[in-house]
């Protein structure tokens, strides 16, 4: 192996100067494997031991994948992600927004989101093929690596019954909530997670730049929002939610650990965190959870904070879990009230929000309050019925 690395060096650099044969002899020794998957690592490491010297022969020599390690689609090189994306090289180019033309065009017809804010956040849905590309890459890639066991939001099978679902009949129960959790997931972050996947540089490169983007300066409106002047996570893209799961894996087996060491449980919906076990120091432990999630890159709103004993109501993502998880008695009574209304007037005298359609809003909302609770659910199954006329199609 020497020998031939040394030989190819050689044509490469057109002679063969002094350190040519250490220079290789180090390779050897700083890569068990051949860093096929690594580029401008190997780049930077010869970057270190090398004299300048002038290259005759530049060989082209493609990048693949080293080692996978969860059960993702392999995907080699640039080539090979266009291909399983469903796009050209050119297209791969251009939703990577490598020219940052999405971020300065002023023409919306140029920009790969549609932007729109609420109260709270800034909503960066993709156009329709960038979408298409993240829902591949959501179904091939993102979808099969596993996510923390506390992890509940945005996970198959998990939700927000399952997240309350621990925390229910606890003597206390103390919520905390992540700050612009979406945007402070940024470019880097995703790229580690590609690269830990197995990914080559270029290709993990390239999947950060798809599922990240750089909000335009003329829709901050003069704001000043930092993180999404980055590259971050779009709140509003399939694959962003995916995404932040994966890259708070480590949060959330750090908080986990905190939760043990106070006697306590914990799970995590989106940015939404529950801790609950026994009365302990409610402000050792805040102070503790805070020091993690700074060390994490995340921050906690504070005003959102909320510690709630037995004797209070307990309130996790609008379950009330003093006993089991449950909606509480305020939003049953309106839903009542609203099909009630809805069976006298008519769903279109009723649907005063102006849903698109009303009828599917009101199962939703039936399901919703009624999860395992069959007295609720038997009640309110009627009331419906008699709002949609005995029609339940």
């Amino acid at each position: 192996m020497l020998g031939r690395l040394v030989e190819a060096g050689a044509e490469v650099l057109g002679g063969r100067p002094w350190w040519l044969r250490p220079v290789v002899a180090g390779v050897l020794r700083a890569y068990r494997d051949a860093p096929a998957d690594r580029p401008r690592e190997l780049a930077a490491f010869l970057g270190r031991h090398v004299r300048p010297h002038p290259v005759v022969v530049r060989r082209a020599v493609p990048v693949r994948v080293v080692r996978m390690r969860w059960d993702t689609a392999r995907i080699d090189d640039l080539p090979a992600l266009s291909a399983f994306l469903g796009i050209s090289g050119a297209e791969l180019d251009w939703f990577a927004d490598r020219k940052e033309i999405n971020r300065h065009a002023r023409d919306q017809r140029l920009r790969h989101y549609r932007y729109r804010w609420l109260p709270h956040r800034l909503i960066e849905a993709p156009k329709a093929r960038l979408r298409v590309a993240q829902r591949r890459l959501l179904d091939g890639v993102l979808g099969r690596i596993p996510v923390h066991p506390a992890a509940h939001g945005f996970v198959p099978g998990r939700g927000v019954h399952t997240f309350a679902a621990p925390h229910s009949g606890q003597p206390m129960v103390i919520r905390a909530d992540l700050a612009s959790f979406f945007s402070s997931v940024t470019a880097p972050r995703i790229y580690g997670l590609f690269r830990t996947a197995g990914y080559p540089e270029p290709v993990a490169h390239a999947l950060a730049a798809l599922t990240t983007t750089r909000t335009p300066a003329d829709i901050l409106r003069g704001k000043y929002l930092p993180l999404l002047r980055h590259a971050h996570l779009p709140q509003g893209a399939p694959s962003s939610p995916a995404l932040a799961n994966l890259v708070a894996y480590r949060l959330d087996r750090r908080l986990s650990g905190l939760a043990a060491r106070f006697g306590m449980s914990y799970t995590r919906y989106a940015d939404d965190l529950a801790f609950s076990g026994p009365r302990v120091s409610a402000q050792r432990l805040l102070t503790a959870l805070e020091a993690v999630v700074n060390d994490e890159g995340f921050r906690l709103r504070r005003a959102k904070t909320r510690v709630r004993g037995q004797g209070d109501r307990q309130v996790l993502a609008g379950l009330v879990v003093n006993e089991r998880p449950a909606v509480a008695r305020v939003e049953y009574d309106r839903l009542r009230a609203v099909l009630h209304d809805a069976a006298r007037r008519g769903l279109d005298e009723a649907n005063r929000d102006g849903h698109a359609d009303f009828s599917a809003y009101l199962k939703g909302w039936v399901s919703w309050v009624s999860h395992q609770n069959p007295g609720r659910a038997a009640k309110l199954e009627r009331l419906l019925a008699a709002a949609l006329g005995g029609d339940r199609a």
